[in-house]
């Protein structure tokens, strides 16, 4: 079972050996104090420790594009995948996007990664059937789920 937390500065070196080897933990901490003010760019953003077992396994995001839609995206540290972290992580925020009143969730999935194909999937995601290419030049497909 996970629950989701806010990071704290205290937690940059999990980030650090997990996600941002190049990156020295005073950058992590000040990227967490980022995080915490819950805005990117002028739009709301809020991103999560997946904690299990009280040890971060990863982490999960969302961002909003509109007043009604947000787009949601997961990562599980490499040791700690295949063991339904990001499944369980994600039921926890879509909820709590639905609490803070988004109604659809639009994420992009690139087409080489099968496994965040399963999870949109087992997850009950509707894909888009068209490849996109996204802004990075990456093929991605659509997945949308209402809240």
């Amino acid at each position: 079972m996970v629950s989701l937390r806010h990071f704290l500065p205290e937690d940059a070196r999990s980030v650090r050996v997990n996600l941002y080897p190049d990156m020295t933990e005073s950058q992590i901490r000040d990227m967490i104090d980022e995080w915490n003010t819950c805005l990117y760019k002028g739009r709301y953003f809020e991103m999560f420790a997946v904690v299990s077992d009280q040890r971060i396994v990863g982490c999960v995001s969302l961002y909003e594009h509109s007043r009604s839609m947000v787009s949601a995206g997961a990562e599980i540290y490499r040791t700690e995948r295949r063991k339904g972290y990001a499944s369980e992580a994600y039921c926890l925020l879509m909820a709590h996007a639905a609490r803070k009143g988004y109604r659809l969730v639009l994420d992009q999935v690139s087409t080489d990664n099968p496994a965040s194909i399963r999870l949109h999937e087992k997850l009950g995601f509707e894909k888009d059937d068209p490849v996109c290419v996204n802004r990075r030049g990456h093929e991605v497909f659509l997945y949308l789920k209402p809240l």
